[in-house]
């Protein structure tokens, strides 16, 4: 007889396929997307306008069958624009509460550094939390919940950004990319005609969503790779490059994501090639690097390889 794993694995292929309908050549953010997903976490995504950022995130919620909500964040948004407010019904002379689109399962948090940090935090709150609190009221925001926001790494006038401990609430950041030359002939090819995100169907359902972030919680992780974890996770905080290091919150999402990857692949135990594949997309953006690291040229890719080049790697155990 199947496991619960075992059915719904096959539906996992079925949304990254459904997603490289529209998004041509990016299996990879797909994967991840759903590793963010499944782990319960929320992803950044920072490139330059007109890669896909959007049509990814729909993709990925009409695959889901998912309610999506789109923020588009202006220096004027308040965080009752997102949270929803209480408006007075003169008819049955009580307050109602009106949700605001934080209250989908899909969110799109369109150019996040472009308002202000209040507004931010109400953001944050929510991807924290799971909740949002409204006129002193705490409400529940609805399972699953899942927030890709997205930022123009090449404009910095009037824009707020992120400060690390509001980037360390992201699980994953990832980029698109350009496609190469064929990819994007493909896209000329495919979508000349219309566009295919209106054709996606339902391959999966919310609660068998919910059904999966269970499971990737159940996801079985060896003592030898929960320190393999640690070791890149510490090595980060004394690297001769590295002004400041991966806090604890980092090592912990390097083990969620791992967790979540292992269960996309249908097994039921984490490797140490979930991790060292993750780290970079984990770790990379809750490090900041010595101003004369940056000045010779060192990125943080550059890091976290010598990191990982330099940590021993636990022989694999058969669970």
């Amino acid at each position: 007889m199947l496991t619960r794993l075992e059915t719904l694995a096959p539906k996992i292929n079925q949304v990254i396929e459904n997603i490289e309908k529209v998004i041509i050549g990016k299996r990879e953010p797909a994967l991840l997307s759903l590793v963010a997903l499944f782990a319960e976490g929320h992803v950044l995504l920072e490139d330059v306008p007109g890669v896909g950022k959007t049509m990814l995130v729909r993709a990925l919620a009409k695959s889901l069958g998912t309610e999506f909500k789109r923020i588009q964040f202006t220096p004027d948004l308040l965080p009752s624009d997102l949270t929803g407010m209480s408006i007075y019904n003169q008819k049955d002379q009580i307050f109602e509460f009106r949700s605001g689109p934080l209250m989908g399962n899909v969110v799109l948090a369109d150019e996040i550094n472009r308002t202000s940090p209040k507004t931010q935090a109400a953001l944050l709150e929510g991807m924290e939390e799971g909740s949002v609190t409204v006129d002193g009221q705490t409400r529940m925001l609805p399972r699953p919940f899942f927030v890709m926001a997205t930022q123009n790494p090449i404009e910095y006038e009037g824009t707020f950004p992120l400060p690390e401990a509001q980037l360390d609430r992201f699980l994953l950041k990832l980029k698109m990319g350009y496609p190469s030359q064929s990819e994007e002939m493909e896209v000329l090819n495919r979508l000349g005609a219309g566009h295919p995100i209106h054709e996606l169907e339902s391959v999966m359902t919310a609660e068998e969503v919910i059904q999966l972030q269970t499971q990737t919680r159940a996801v079985y992780v060896d003592e030898s790779v929960k320190k393999y974890i640690v070791d890149i996770i510490n090595r980060t905080r004394h690297h001769h490059d590295v002004y400041l290091g991966v806090s604890p919150r980092g090592s912990l999402a390097l083990l969620k994501a791992s967790q979540a990857l292992a269960m996309i692949y249908d097994r039921d135990f984490v490797v140490p090639d979930d991790v060292k594949f993750l780290a970079p997309f984990v770790l990379g953006h809750r490090m900041i690097l010595k101003p004369d690291a940056r000045y010779t040229g060192t990125e943080v890719s550059d890091v976290i390889g010598s990191i990982l080049k330099g940590t021993t790697v636990p022989a694999e155990k058969r669970i």
